[in-house]
């Protein structure tokens, strides 16, 4: 079979990635390194920091990264998209113009006869109350269409600020946590809970907290963490036998 890759959270058009449009050619690239051998790529979700369509408009920019999503799609790679929690309102767009398959919940597959467990990873394990209430209002139906009735010029203005103020707090804060252990990361508590009554699963692979992760929880299941493409520039490689996290370098010729 022809290697599926996984990646995530690459927060294109962020305000405060002071390398945006290098970020964005370098994830091109990156796609186009593989897209005469890929025979699947799956998206973790983030890929936008934010991303809102409305009915005849869609956000500003990106067009390298659509452009390459649609050269892979129409060379008859599949190419899956997962919402997180900064690209919720993806509706057709991708799908429609870019050929994408999207997935706005967690996608239970099986590849090559391994059970995968797929997800962005927010809103899984012990987040907190405060997340998921915000969580609550950006998924809700009515407040989605009260926020379509603001102009593009006022609603995706106000969705890349709240996005770029969110991440300067962030980082005041310290920045992304390190790995806080299997007793306290969310993902793995996550993990190790759903485990328990689907045994059968051989892989968790989630986004969401741009750690890079490679964790045993069983003889046969292993659990990764994405990194981002960002700073990290991660990616998750199948090949029908074995799955192995690599960093993307340029000019590097791995599978």
């Amino acid at each position: 079979m022809k290697p599926i890759y996984f990646i995530a959270d690459a927060h294109l058009g962020s305000r405060v990635i002071a390398h945006a449009r290098t970020q964005e050619r370098r994830l091109v690239r990156f796609l186009d390194s593989i897209k005469d051998k890929a025979g699947a790529v799956y998206m973790l979700g983030d890929m936008f920091d934010f991303w809102y369509e409305y009915t005849t408009v869609v956000p500003r920019g990106y067009t390298r990264f659509l452009g390459k999503i649609s050269e892979l799609t129409d060379l008859g790679v599949e190419v899956h998209y997962f919402t997180g929690n900064h690209d919720i309102w993806c509706y057709s767009y991708l799908e429609q113009e870019c050929g994408v398959i999207m997935h706005r919940e967690p996608l239970t597959i099986e590849l090559a006869d391994q059970v995968f467990f797929l997800a962005h990873g927010d809103g899984l394990g012990q987040e907190k109350k405060s997340f998921r209430f915000i969580q609550s209002i950006f998924h809700n139906r009515f407040c989605q269409i009260l926020f379509s009735a603001l102009h593009p010029r006022w609603g995706i203005e106000f969705g890349l600020r709240w996005a770029a103020n969110s991440r300067r707090k962030h980082e005041r804060l310290g920045g992304e946590p390190p790995y806080q252990g299997e007793n306290d990361e969310n993902l793995v508590l996550f993990a190790k809970k759903y485990l328990a009554t689907h045994p059968d699963v051989n892989y968790f692979l989630f986004g969401h907290r741009h750690i890079e992760l490679d964790l045993m929880l069983s003889h046969s299941t292993r659990l990764f963490i994405l990194g981002d493409w960002i700073t990290k520039f991660t990616y998750a490689v199948f090949d029908g036998n074995q799955l192995w996290m690599e960093n993307y370098i340029e000019g590097d010729t791995q599978p």
